[in-house]
């Protein structure tokens, strides 16, 4: 029992492993839409160009843009925005580089703001990362690229009042890729169909064999009850040599013939009580003495038997030891043999009549 448990908790470890590891190579983007008033118009962009932090709430947020004040990396213990948590809603606007993400994530968050937006430095397009921030969770925190966050540092600059909305976009990773997902699916359904193969050719090489085995077993008791049809019955009466022996037992029940018993003379001359022998018959179809095949002895056809190769016992040698007799070993694979003399090897007995004296001495 206690390896049992030993083996299930070391596959929980490596299942909650390959989880945590499958977890952590998994990305969400995020969908970022700009709105601000040009000219009296109100121009609206969007993009799924955003990439939610590690450490990040996977959720959607809202509010004004809001610059740091000084430095636009936002970093600092000090308050760096002019703003608190008064409403409305604001979120900051920061610059990638001079102190960690937590650090400048930190530094919006205890001034109040809904989410954190940090862009990339210069040079890098729009490319992102996935930033790490693991001292600084419970907070919306993205990055988007350095083209797209320059545009909006230059709008609030410029006195315009940015909207932003965040919105949670789609997972990204190995196990996310479309061809990854084809791929997992054909070798699903290959394994699935090979394994639902497998088990219906199992289940339907079992029932053959079973239903052959009954129909053979089945086969076998007509081929019995026709041969005990033809056995010779017959009832003891007083005066039989069955019944004035006491050497005379059923092998079956080993019980003495009494005068009345109704008994079976098998073919090969042994007889039993009609009622042990034929049940006897139909499961062995031997005689319990001699193993004599009744079957055979009856000349009943047994198709059942033929399809069932029989192979040959091994050559033993019988030896008998008996006073000064001579010694030999007849050979079992040859019984009828037309001169079971030639077949007799002869020893000296007399070697063994020492011993034995010897022994008894």
């Amino acid at each position: 029992m206690g390896k049992k448990t030993l083996h299930r908790q070391l596959l929980l470890l490596c299942l909650s492993a390959l989880v945590c590891r499958s977890t952590s190579l998994v990305f969400w983007t995020a969908v970022v839409e700009m709105s601000y008033a040009n000219n009296n118009e109100t121009v609206d962009k969007y993009c799924e160009c955003g990439v939610f932090g590690r450490n990040s709430v996977v959720d959607k947020a809202s509010g004004i843009v809001v610059l740091p004040r000084g430095d636009p990396k936002g970093c600092g213990s000090d308050p760096v925005y002019d703003r608190n948590f008064s409403s409305p809603p604001w979120i900051a606007l920061v610059k990638r580089g001079n102190c960690t993400f937590s650090e400048k994530i930190n530094a919006a968050k205890r001034q109040g703001a809904a989410a954190v937006v940090v862009y990339n430095v210069e040079g890098s397009g729009n490319s992102t990362t996935h930033m790490a921030h693991a001292e600084a969770d419970g907070i919306v925190a993205i990055m988007v690229g350095n083209i797209q966050g320059s545009e909006i540092v230059r709008l609030v600059q410029n006195g315009t009042e940015v909207q932003l909305l965040i919105e949670v976009g789609s997972p990204h990773g190995p196990w996310m890729d479309t061809y990854w997902l084809y791929f997992l699916s054909i070798a699903f359904f290959i394994v699935t169909a090979a394994s639902i193969a497998y088990f219906v050719f199992i289940s339907a090489n079992r029932l053959y064999n079973m239903n052959r085995q009954r129909r053979t077993e089945r086969k076998m008791k007509n081929e019995a009850k026709k041969a005990i049809g033809r056995l010779q019955v017959r009832t003891l009466r007083r005066g039989d040599e069955e019944i004035t022996s006491d050497s005379h037992l059923c092998a079956v029940c080993i019980e003495s013939y009494k005068q009345g018993d109704v008994v079976t003379v098998l073919t090969c001359d042994h007889i039993f009580h009609k009622a042990c022998i034929e049940p006897w018959l139909l499961d062995r179809r031997t005689c319990p003495m001699c193993k004599s095949d009744i079957l055979k002895a009856l000349g009943v056809e047994d198709e059942a038997k033929e399809t069932v190769s029989i192979v040959p016992p091994p050559d033993v040698a019988v030896i008998t030891v008996a006073g000064a007799e001579r010694l030999y070993e007849v050979p079992l694979n040859d019984p009828g043999s037309p001169n079971p003399g030639q077949n007799q090897h002869y020893y000296d007995n007399v070697a063994f009549e020492q011993d034995s004296e010897a022994a008894r001495g």
